[in-house]
C-alpha cells in the first residue's frame, strides 16, 4: 500500500508534519481536550488539513486524539529527549471503513496477536493496514466521512516512545445489503485478522461510552447482553463461532505495555460518530 502523508495548512501553504509533532496540537485553535474542527481537502493525493477554512476545503470534520496521546505528553515536556523516535518520517494517513449493513450493524475485526502494531485489538476494516477485503455492488451503498483520529503506537508514553504515528480517516459506508449478505462477501486476510463481528447500536453505545483516560465508567444499561457473537478464524483457514464476553469490549487502554484484547480508542470515537449519524 502506498504511503499517503497528512499535510497541514498553517501559514497559507500546505506543509508536511514531522513524526514528532502532534497534529491536534498544531491545529487546535482553542484549549481543552477536543474534539477540534479540521477543514480538509484532497490535493494531489494528499490530505490537507487546517484549523480554519481555506480555498479548496471541501469538508469539515471532527479531529480527536486520546487524552494520553504520547505526542501531547511530549509537548508538555519541552526539554524531553526525542532522539529515540524515528526521523525523516511524517504522519501517515490511513482510512478505516465503518461498514453499516441494512440491519444497522457495523463490522469490526480483531487484529492478530503477531502484528507489531496494536495486536489483538478490535478495529474497523482498514485501520492501520488493510486486514480484509470486501467488494460491494455498485449503486447499493453510499459513503460519508465521519472524522479524524490521531493515533500513535505505543499508545502511551509509559509504554515507551512512539514508533508509529498515523492520522486515521473514518469513513461510514452504508450498504443496502443485510449483515448476512455482506458477511458472505468478506475475504479476510488471516495474517492480520483473527476474528470479526457485527455490533448493533446498543452494544456499540456501551463500548463508545467507555472513553479511554477517564477514571470512572459511565453508567451502562442494565439490559446490556453479557456476551456477543464472534466469528473466529482457525489455523486451518476455517471459521468457528465464538462467544465473547461483552466486558472484553469495555476495557480501556492499560497504563502498562499490555496489549489486552479490547476495542481501540479510535474505534470508540468512530462508534460515537456513527451513533450520532444514526441519531442516537
Amino acid at each position: 500500500m502506498a504511503t499517503t502523508r497528512a499535510l497541514l495548512r498553517l501559514s497559507g501553504r500546505a506543509e508536511s508534519v514531522s513524526f514528532a509533532q502532534s497534529v491536534c496540537g498544531l491545529l487546535s485553535l482553542r484549549p481543552g481536550p477536543g474534539p477540534w474542527t479540521a477543514h480538509c481537502s484532497l490535493e494531489r493525493g494528499q490530505l490537507v488539513l487546517s484549523g480554519r477554512p481555506f480555498p479548496g476545503a471541501s469538508v469539515r470534520l471532527p479531529l480527536q486524539r486520546p487524552p494520553f496521546c504520547p505526542f501531547a505528553a511530549l509537548d508538555q515536556q519541552p526539554g524531553a529527549s526525542r532522539i529515540e523516535m524515528p526521523r525523516n518520517r511524517g504522519v501517515e494517513l490511513c482510512v478505516a471503513v465503518i461498514l453499516q449493513s441494512s440491519d444497522q450493524t457495523v463490522l469490526l475485526t480483531r487484529r492478530t496477536r503477531t502484528l507489531s502494531i496494536s495486536p489483538n485489538i478490535w478495529v474497523p476494516p482498514g485501520e492501520k493496514r488493510p486486514g480484509g477485503g470486501l467488494q460491494l455492488p455498485q449503486n447499493q451503498f453510499s459513503s460519508v466521512p465521519l472524522g479524524l483520529w490521531e493515533s500513535a503506537y505505543p499508545p502511551r508514553l509509559s509504554w515507551g516512545f512512539p514508533k508509529y504515528h498515523h492520522l486515521i480517516l473514518y469513513v461510514l459506508v452504508i450498504s443496502q445489503e443485510s449483515q448476512q449478505q455482506l458477511q458472505a462477501r468478506i475475504q479476510v486476510n488471516p495474517n492480520e485478522v483473527s476474528a470479526f463481528m457485527w455490533l448493533g447500536p446498543d452494544v456499540a453505545e456501551a463500548v463508545a461510552a467507555t472513553e479511554d483516560g477517564t477514571k470512572t465508567l459511565r453508567l451502562l444499561p442494565e439490559d446490556l447482553p453479557p456476551s456477543v457473537h464472534v466469528i473466529e478464524l482457525r489455523d486451518d483457514g476455517r471459521t468457528q463461532p465464538l462467544v465473547l464476553p461483552t466486558s472484553t469490549l469495555l476495557r480501556m487502554t492499560p497504563t502498562t505495555g499490555e496489549d489486552k484484547e479490547r476495542v481501540s480508542p479510535g474505534t470508540k470515537f468512530a462508534l460515537r460518530l456513527w451513533l450520532q449519524h444514526l441519531g442516537r
